[in-house]
């Protein structure tokens, strides 16, 4: 597989499907062809063509459970000499004619620790990732691996395999995460679509303010459960990533058509859930596809821009729906979302290829198997998946989270935190119709407009916190390596005081007698805070939790949907009983308090680590 739009397509959904149906002849792969010739093999003939008398192959320990110890890295045969010593339990092929073997073939490495076998966010990874764009500057066959019980590994054929995610070129890349972006900013923008046509919706089915904000919270909560169930299933070797998004996102396209046609506001309900349920997995899984392509130093510009499709969809939605649905009915509004989201499913279904590095050597051993006959050819993943169940992956998804939150205050305080934050930004769903219809005589369409001042924070967040990774945290990396984990708390210190003072601002100029752009300002604010302070912390949880960074992910979407859920309820009497002001400070006054707890984490997060049972040391 390399780089061409013909390879994106042969290994996206629909290739599969037209290599499953012809059996193989069409969008077929090089380990297909009875010609193929796996290239360690002409290792192995070099080595008997040299007479070389050697059946001992690297034997690498089988992954289990427990993060696995670091161990030495070799980059050519030439360097093995010493590993027997360092390793216990690991032989080597003998070198005495390593430079004929090299000369006859090219250049040859071994790796006892490839980055599949570390912990995401880990520093292990990170330096395996820093050894391994060394290796891929040079191509060089990467000699495979048995196990004591005589599994020969299967592996990248070569340092610069194009098969691998990682060595992917930078549009194709690219062209993953814009399809991530698309497919993200969708699901996220079908939430808030909906507030427009409430009016039309409480006068259709004769419900009250309260009920007719259900329509909005059912599908807040759906999008939070659902990661709970699709991050565990995308984690199995043998399903990956794409299987899961095709799947999940094809019934959310589907089930488009009978919400915007339901009849009975139970039924929208039921609808609405289920279609925020169904498009969850960019949210349980996106930061995932992210880091299969993109090591850790480059991983922040892509998160930040997933990041921010989920931030700044809500408060494009009702710009979208705001004059259709006067001009038209409030059906148009979940038509929308519809023809939104079915090209961006077509898009996806037929050019987005599988970026899961242990669902792609699953399915090359397969072919190997076939190819030579050899039982004993399998991937890491198949091996590891022996000994995982969904039951046992659900488990801990479920209940590994919930113990760290209790036990470690850390994670209580940013889920506690965020949810806050999230909760806050669903709860001007309900304000913003309050301050610029009833105050300032907006109609809806113009009331979308100002949604608009979250998306301008949105971008203003985005520039400031690319500046900082860009000409601070990258190149401090390069010259001093991973630093504590609170290091990545530092915009934050500063950001956390922007969204209190935005919600002050806001609610005290939310009067007759101030002109209507003063108060946007103050939500401008709000939204470059908590922009910055998101893309901050949810790079300081998987580095200080990176074996439970995937649950702790999909907890904290959970607890975050969950409260804006809520949110979206209580908000409107909140604010129509206390008045704007006066709701909107207490809400200040609750993230005030959070300033407090950010420069704590960032000044005992050390000490805290050090006690914790679950925290990287």
């Amino acid at each position: 597989m390399g780089n061409s739009m013909a390879d994106v397509i042969q290994d996206s959904v629909l290739g599969q499907v037209i290599h499953f149906i012809t059996r193989g002849k069409v969008c077929a792969f090089p380990e297909e062809d009875p010609n193929f010739r796996i290239p360690w093999e002409d290792v192995s003939a070099a080595e008997k063509e040299i007479d070389i008398e050697a059946d001992t192959t690297p034997v690498s320990r089988v992954a289990s459970d427990a993060p696995n110890p670091p161990l030495p890295r070799v980059s050519s045969i030439d360097d093995k000499d010493d590993i027997e010593a360092r390793v216990p339990g690991l032989t080597t092929i003998p070198t005495a004619h390593s430079s004929a073997v090299r000369s006859a073939v090219g250049p040859v490495t071994t790796r006892t620790l490839t980055r599949e076998r570390t912990l995401p966010y880990s520093r292990e990874r990170f330096d395996i990732e820093q050894e391994e764009a060394v290796e891929r500057r040079q191509s060089s066959i990467i000699a495979p691996q048995r196990t004591s019980d005589g599994v020969i590994l299967v592996d990248w054929y070569t340092t610069d395999d194009p098969a691998n995610p990682q060595n992917w070129n930078s549009w194709k890349k690219a062209w993953v995460a814009l399809i991530i972006f698309l497919y993200t900013f969708a699901v996220y923008m079908a939430s808030a679509i909906y507030t427009s046509a409430e009016p039309m919706v409480m006068e259709k089915f004769g419900v009250g303010q309260a009920k007719a904000s259900l329509g909005l919270s059912m599908y807040v909560l759906g999008y939070g459960f659902g990661p709970m169930l699709f991050s565990p299933i995308s984690e199995l070797p043998i399903v990956g990533r794409n299987i899961p998004y095709a799947i999940s996102f094809g019934l959310f396209v589907i089930l488009c058509i009978p919400t915007a046609l339901a009849d009975s506001y139970a039924t929208l309900l039921v609808l609405r859930f289920l279609t925020g349920f169904m498009g969850s997995p960019c949210l349980a899984t996106g930061g995932a596809t992210m880091g299969d392509m993109y090591g850790l130093l480059k991983l922040p510009y892509a998160l930040t821009a997933w990041v921010a499709a989920a931030f700044s969809a809500p408060a494009l939605g009702p710009l979208l729906s705001g004059f259709s649905v006067v001009a038209k009915s409030w059906r148009w509004a979940l038509w929308e979302v519809l023809w939104c989201a079915a090209p961006i499913f077509v898009l996806m279904f037929m050019s987005m290829p599988e970026t899961s590095a242990s669902n792609i050597l699953l399915r090359r051993a397969q072919r190997l198997r076939k190819l030579t006959g050899n039982p004993n050819l399998k991937s890491q993943g198949e091996i590891d998946q022996g000994n995982l169940s969904f039951s046992k992956l659900a488990a801990d998804q479920l209940w590994k989270p919930i113990e760290i939150c209790l036990k470690d205050p850390a994670v209580f305080f940013t889920n506690l935190y965020t949810s806050l934050i999230y909760g806050i930004y669903y709860s001007f769903f309900e304000a913003f119709p309050l301050v610029y219809i009833g105050i300032y005589d907006f109609n809806i369409g113009e009331l979308g407009i100002v949604f608009t001042c979250i998306v301008v924070g949105c971008v203003i967040g985005i520039m400031i916190y690319v500046s900082y990774v860009y000409f601070y945290l990258e190149p401090d990396i390069k010259a001093h390596g991973l630093r504590a984990q609170e290091h990545r708390l530092v915009p934050a210190l500063f950001a956390v005081t922007l969204m209190p003072a935005g919600l002050f601002w806001f609610g005290w100029t939310a009067d007759p007698q101030t002109h209507w752009m003063v108060g946007i300002i103050g939500i401008t604010l709000y939204a470059i805070g908590a922009f910055i302070l998101f893309q901050c912390i949810f790079m300081y949880l998987p580095l200080t939790y990176p074996q439970y960074a995937a649950s702790l992910f999909a907890a904290n979407d959970l607890t975050r949907s969950s409260v804006a859920a809520g949110a979206v309820i209580f908000a409107h009497p909140l604010y129509v009983n206390l008045g704007i002001g006066r709701g909107i400070s207490l809400l200040g006054g609750l993230l005030g308090g959070g300033v407090v707890g950010i420069w704590a984490l960032w000044y005992y997060g050390a000490s805290l680590r050090a006690r914790s049972n679950f925290a990287a040391k």
